[in-house]
């Protein structure tokens, strides 16, 4: 029953983080949860300039100083390689591993083995090494742009109970999460890790590709999966606020959360508990 609600369609802000990191350190479990169903509103300013007219000189112009041509600054020296917190051994392939360009199939039909016809049919099988390490990379940011998570979005609306003050989010909200949430339990986590440390050269180059020259990928994992963890467990109802069109958490310090700590906070507490258990396992297989 609704309680004088109403079941209100909105893109839940950064839904689809979760995703990646299961998806990614696993291979699947996180991007069950990432329904994206929420998209963050820029409001830009125009700014108009007046150009003052010119001003007339008040005395003649002096000669022009002849150019000085200054030393070239010296080149910075190279700032030294960031120690890797949590090496790992990527597994030797029986086949060579695909390019990049290529691996989309490859990957797909690797999850697939580990996540059945009905895990994949939730993937969007483009660029999906790309998409999962942007998102991990974004999870424990303040944003997670929906159209970086290799997800589709959850079925059903976003649900939601009273309003004003006491607009919260709906108690039958966690059911949309559910079946993902079962999905996740029923994973073996090691032949997701299995799976990550067979490709995991090519989430490497792509971390590389996106700025991180000599970072390592596994490490942005871990703090990726510890955030998650980390994400409070607040008790029903969560209140909401609704300053424009989107929802936010009413209390400010869930609102200064983390893109993936939202997610959690929303897919209800048996789900959160069922999603923690399994990153727990993950992390432990990722730090030996």
């Amino acid at each position: 029953m609704r309680t004088g609600n109403e079941i209100r369609k909105k893109k839940d802000r950064r839904t689809a983080g979760l995703i990646v990191i299961v998806l990614l350190a696993a291979g699947v479990a996180g991007y069950f949860l990432f329904a994206g169903d929420e998209a963050t509103v820029l409001e830009t300013t125009a700014i108009s300039e007046s150009v003052p007219p010119p001003v007339a000189p008040l005395a003649p112009v002096p000669a022009p100083v002849p150019e000085v041509v200054m030393p070239e600054p010296p080149e910075p020296s190279e700032s030294p390689e960031p120690p890797i917190l949590h090496p790992i051994e990527p597994e030797v392939p029986d086949e060579p591993l695909p390019e990049l360009g290529g691996s989309d199939k490859p990957v797909e039909k690797a999850l697939g083995e580990i996540m059945g016809k009905k895990g994949v049919s939730l993937m969007i099988p483009e660029e999906l090494i790309y998409h999962i390490v942007v998102t991990v990379d974004n999870l424990p940011r303040k944003h997670l742009p929906a159209s970086i998570v290799p997800l589709k979005r959850a079925e059903d609306v976003f649900v939601v109970e009273g309003r004003d003050e006491t607009l919260a989010i709906g108690a039958q909200n966690a059911r949309r999460y559910g079946a993902y949430a079962a999905a996740i339990k029923a994973t073996d986590s090691a032949k997701l890790v299995e799976f990550y440390r067979r490709f995991y050269p090519l989430f490497q180059s792509v971390y590389r590709e996106l700025g991180y020259a000599k970072a390592n990928f596994n490490d942005r994992l871990v703090t990726a999966i510890d955030d998650l963890i980390a994400a409070p467990d607040p008790t029903p109802p969560i209140r909401l606020a609704q300053p424009r069109v989107l929802f936010e958490y009413a209390d400010p310090d869930l609102e200064s959360r983390s893109a993936g700590q939202k997610i959690m906070m929303r897919i209800g507490q048996e789900n959160a508990a069922a999603v923690k258990a399994k990153l727990r396992e993950i992390r432990a297989q990722i730090v030996r």
